[in-house]
């Protein structure tokens, strides 16, 4: 009986000028293995599937729980994290991609600083909080909001969405779909609704909301299921108010 393995096809690039190229690699099979703990075998022993050994394959991990969203990755051709993507539930050769909406480092490792760059512009976080006399004084969030805040505050950056949003491209101004999320989030915030009129003109010049398409494929990537076209949607009511607001001077 012929041992099992794993197979797996990996597009490569030594840079972000280098040219790209695929390697095949072939790897005994175990239980239970994920994407990474098989990355982390190869970095092990890097021998592609001609024998020959090579340079490790460069891609980013952290946490292994699928919560810091730095293992993004198309894993035949879907944009998400590699360390929930079980080996035993892929079809081989299991195909590895960097995502192509960020800028290359090397092989599967890109830059996701963009994203980061979008919630410093819209003020993704709250100014002050914890200050209040909880006993007294402390604004109450309905349980209901709490169910919908507790799904925005979920959202780890891991650019899923971003890559299957046909908007956001490497050369477009684009905030996307989580940044997005993002503002409304804050928004809601008892203490953070102060700072809303700057999130919302944040984005209601180039790169903003009105470059939201609707496609909808964000809501179909998203890791943790966040209802991203809510978000948008109501984010573009904000901005329509927000608008009318600074016609009229109030």
């Amino acid at each position: 009986m012929a041992e099992r393995t794993i197979h797996f096809k990996i597009r490569r690039q030594d840079g972000p000028e280098a040219a790209p190229y695929w390697e095949e690699f072939i790897m005994p099979w175990k239980p239970a293995h994920n994407v990474v703990s098989c990355l982390m075998y190869l970095r092990e022993h890097p021998i592609n599937a001609a024998g020959q050994k090579v340079q490790p394959v460069v891609w980013d991990s952290n946490c292994m729980e699928e919560v810091c969203g730095a293992c993004s990755m198309l894993v035949n051709g879907v944009p998400r994290q590699s360390c929930a993507a079980l080996v035993d539930q892929l079809e081989q050769p299991i195909v590895l991609e960097p995502l192509t909406k960020f800028p290359l480092i090397r092989d599967l490792m890109v830059d996701r600083s963009r994203m980061f760059d979008a919630l410093l512009k819209v003020k993704a976080w709250v100014e002050l909080d914890g200050s209040w006399d909880i006993h007294r004084h402390a604004p109450l969030i309905p349980a209901e909001k709490q169910d919908v805040r507790y799904l925005f505050s979920r959202c780890m950056t891991c650019g899923c969405c971003m890559e299957a949003c046909p908007q956001y491209q490497l050369d477009t101004p684009f905030v996307g779909p989580a940044t997005l999320g993002q503002v409304d989030l804050h928004n809601s915030h008892p203490t953070g609704k102060f700072e809303s009129a700057d999130r919302l003109h944040a984005v209601m010049g180039p790169g903003g909301i009105t470059d939201c398409g609707n496609a909808q494929n964000c809501v179909e990537v998203c890791p943790k299921n966040i209802p991203l076209t809510d978000a948008i949607a109501r984010v573009g009511r904000q901005t329509t108010m927000q608008w009318i607001r600074d016609l009229l001077g109030t």
